[in-house]
């Protein structure tokens, strides 16, 4: 995959229209009906969507379990490939008593309050305390996470910049933006894959939904009426919504955001009636029932939430996927520095106060702890995955 320009950003919130039965787009300009506002996610995209929620085969998210078989099958090929990449480029060698200044930045691709965020800043004070040195968590988000992955995967690879890699801008983005200014797999250094949270659809706790059936129903009677937020456009969140869409036979107006967060406090606001969300950015508005949950992405119901029906339960297994994180870096880190890394990670996420954090924002870990050539496996069949659910789909993104 060859790099293209960086992505845009920074354009004015999207209007969103129907410009057919088969077709819609995102205008860059200032909305003129009351969704999105401000806080809308302004990336100055065409999107087509051709078929979704209208003649596309009812296709559905790829699976934990397929995934994890592919991933077993490609992990040489993937430490090899990985390996071959690492030489080919010019390495910069961290010092062998990395880290020997400060800060290590880790970025979050997504604004504050979304599940990058988040993990970032449950790992952060662990890895500075491990590591002897300042690791500061660095906010930048936008189109969907990919603008944060674009400049950590061209940082210096001294191991003085890490990213918090997330399914959307890793696992999605390929299969959906024919020129993604980076490839998942040769143009960066992947550590570990930290745990997964599954994804919700959520509205407010006064809403008049107050089951998925209730939400299909109103919005089978207002076709392109209902809106749902998302973290942004070509995330995983907006592609359940246009999933939902494709099985339920409905169409839902989709209305991207710079994160959840923004997304978050437009629907509590009234501004949006509903959103698609990782389930992390919401515990707390759950717990306080100002978020009703209407249904949950994973295979079974979860612990925490025990009266929070399945997506599958309700008619739609093809809805269980979920939003994963893990930690990753530019190509061509020192052998030595990924090492100490993952060594750090795997006390980190297992330390007691974190698994304590990771239960209260329903971060569920892996079965077995990634080593970097399975991570980098499990992205690249990850991405393989996505890219063939959105080439049925006819999903693609193009600059606009």
């Amino acid at each position: 995959m060859r790099p293209s320009p960086p992505l845009r950003s920074g354009s004015s919130p999207p209007e969103v229209y129907a410009t057919s039965s088969a077709c819609l787009r995102v205008r860059p300009r200032i909305c003129g009906h009351s969704y999105g506002k401000s806080r809308a996610e302004s990336p100055g995209w065409h999107i087509h969507c051709c078929g979704i929620g209208h003649n596309a085969p009812a296709t559905g998210a790829p699976d934990r379990e397929s995934i994890m078989k592919l991933t077993r099958r490609t992990v040489l090929a993937a430490s090899t490939a990985t390996l071959g990449s690492a030489l080919a480029a010019p390495a910069v060698r961290a010092s062998a008593g990395w880290p020997t200044k400060a800060p290590i930045k880790l970025i979050a691709t997504f604004p504050p309050g979304g599940t990058a965020d988040t993990i970032s800043r449950i790992l952060a004070p662990k890895l500075s305390a491990a590591l002897g040195t300042q690791v500061v968590v660095e906010n930048r988000p936008g189109a969907g996470g990919t603008i944060g992955s674009d400049l950590a995967a061209k940082a210096v690879p001294d191991g003085y910049t890490l990213v918090i890699s997330h399914a959307s801008p890793l696992g999605i983005a390929p299969g959906i933006y024919p020129k993604l200014p980076y490839n998942v797999v040769t143009d960066f250094t992947h550590v570990t894959l930290i745990g997964h949270t599954p994804n919700v659809l959520i509205v407010p706790g006064d809403s008049p939904y107050k089951t998925l059936a209730d939400y299909i129903a109103a919005t089978k009677a207002k076709p392109d009426q209902i809106a749902f937020g998302s973290s942004g456009i070509g995330s995983n969140t907006h592609l359940m919504g246009e999933l939902l869409s494709s099985l339920a036979g409905i169409k839902l107006k989709h209305v991207p955001y710079r994160g959840s967060a923004p997304s978050l406090q437009d629907m509590l606001a009234g501004t949006i009636p509903s959103m698609f969300d990782p389930i992390t950015t919401n515990v707390p508005h759950i717990n306080a029932g100002k978020v009703r949950l209407l249904a949950i992405s994973s295979d079974k119901r979860i612990d925490m939430y025990p009266n929070a029906p399945t997506f599958a339960e309700q008619g739609f297994p093809k809805l269980t996927t979920s939003t994963w994180v893990g930690v990753s870096g530019p190509k061509g880190m020192s052998p030595d520095v990924v090492a100490r890394l993952y060594d750090e990670l795997q006390k980190a996420y297992k330390a007691p106060e974190v698994v304590e954090r990771f239960k209260e924002v329903v971060l569920l870990p892996g079965d077995n702890p990634m080593t970097p050539a399975e991570y980098t496996a499990f992205v690249g069949d990850f991405a393989t995955l996505w890219a063939g659910v959105s080439k049925s789909a006819g999903i693609s993104l193009e600059l606009g």
